[in-house]
């Protein structure tokens, strides 16, 4: 990465302050990594085709293209495609998410990206990866986790499997993965002076979140189903319990201290042992009936500030009021918008949101300008 002074460099902070990132536009994993390394400071700019793919809601509320840049570039155009390699020139990473092959159809895949800038990162976001037998295909995040094992692993044990959003394949398994590939690939880059392509699978990145799950099979502490384990809702002291106004409290009481007190808190009289495992129902039904005997914030005023392990469920719209979250700023409202702030946080390299979503094709001359490209980054 060389040192840049334009103006979008100046207005920029965190660690990454001064990376060029080009992100092809798509939805989902892609735009959260490259919304991830826009709140850690790096120029994104990100590259719209007329009439593009979009999640459905106003752009303007589209948090995961915050603190970006957007150009309209018409990949099928003439000269199209010499834009984005123009742009690739100038950058240290360039990311995509679409289905192997489409890239390369378009003119920007990783050879001719990496002919004009060597010392390039190409970063490559798919469910399936780059090869294999379901490489080409459609797919979402439910089915990439379900393969995996992952979302198997989810739900209670007389129910199916339990949907997480698409946090687990999409964002944790996908972009999580990429931008952790991006940022090492830019360590080699950077001392050995060549590029190289990242292939970041949502497939190989949710079934790698499963490892330390993989060696309790092995030790034969983990049961291969739903609802019979440490850490899956099996056990009576690690899981949801519903209140009496329709609420939720989570328990995560492992260890025998924290155990204590979560009894103690709670007011169970004679309760089983813990580790008897044949006594582990009655457990449950002690606890649930415990629960179910109050409301949700009265539970909440017994168990806060305790060893207990004790938290109430909330919604996203009361997670931002929290008094820890609210404490720390880990949500913040920006143009109106209350979202989760950027995260980690730097001692040296404070990060902020600079900007709101990026709408499509706003910032065309500014980028051209900064990139020092010399022609517009979109057409006419």
């Amino acid at each position: 990465m060389t040192d840049r002074t334009t103006a979008a460099g100046a207005r920029a902070s965190g660690p990454l302050a001064g990376l060029r990132v080009v992100e092809l536009a798509g939805i989902g994993p892609g735009p959260f990594a490259g919304m991830l390394l826009a709140d850690l400071g790096a120029d994104v700019v990100r590259v719209e085709r007329p009439g593009g793919a979009g999640l459905g809601i106003d752009p303007r509320c589209d948090v995961t293209n915050r603190g970006k840049r957007s150009v309209l570039v018409d990949l099928k155009a003439p000269g199209g495609a010499a834009r984005v390699l123009d742009l690739a020139e100038r950058a240290d990473v360039l990311i995509e998410g679409w289905r192997p092959g489409v890239a390369e159809r378009l003119g920007v895949g990783p050879e001719p990206c990496l002919d004009r800038n060597p010392a390039l990162v190409y970063g490559r976001m798919t469910g399936w990866g780059q090869d294999g037998p379901l490489a080409a295909s459609a797919g979402h995040d439910i089915g990439y986790t379900a393969v995996t094992g992952a979302l198997g692993m989810i739900g209670p044990a007389d129910g199916p499997p339990s949907v997480p959003a698409n946090l687990l394949g999409d964002y944790a398994g996908g972009s999580l993965y990429l931008v952790v590939g991006v940022l090492a690939a830019l360590r080699h880059a950077a001392l050995h002076g060549s590029g190289q392509v990242v292939d970041a699978a949502i497939v190989d990145g949710t079934s790698h979140l499963t490892a330390m799950i993989h060696g309790m099979l092995a030790a034969g502490s983990w049961q291969d189903r739903r609802g019979a384990n440490l850490l899956d809702g099996g056990c009576p002291f690690y899981g949801v319990y519903e209140t009496s106004d329709g609420g939720h409290m989570a328990v995560g009481a492992l260890e025998d201290r924290f155990y204590a007190e979560f009894v103690r808190l709670l007011g169970l009289r004679q309760p089983p042992e813990q580790h008897d495992l044949a006594a582990w129902g009655a457990l449950r039904e002690a606890v649930a009936d415990r629960f179910a005997s109050a409301t949700r914030s009265h539970w909440t005023r017994v168990f806060e500030g305790s060893d207990a392990c004790v938290a109430p469920v909330l919604s996203l719209s009361e997670a931002p009021h929290h008094p820890h979250l609210a404490a720390r700023g880990t949500y913040l409202t920006h143009e109106g918008i209350t979202q989760p702030a950027p995260a980690p946080r730097f001692s040296a390299t404070p990060t902020r949101v600079r900007s709101g979503p990026a709408l499509p094709g706003v910032h065309t001359a500014e980028v051209a300008r900064d990139w020092a490209l010399e022609q517009p980054a979109t057409p006419d």
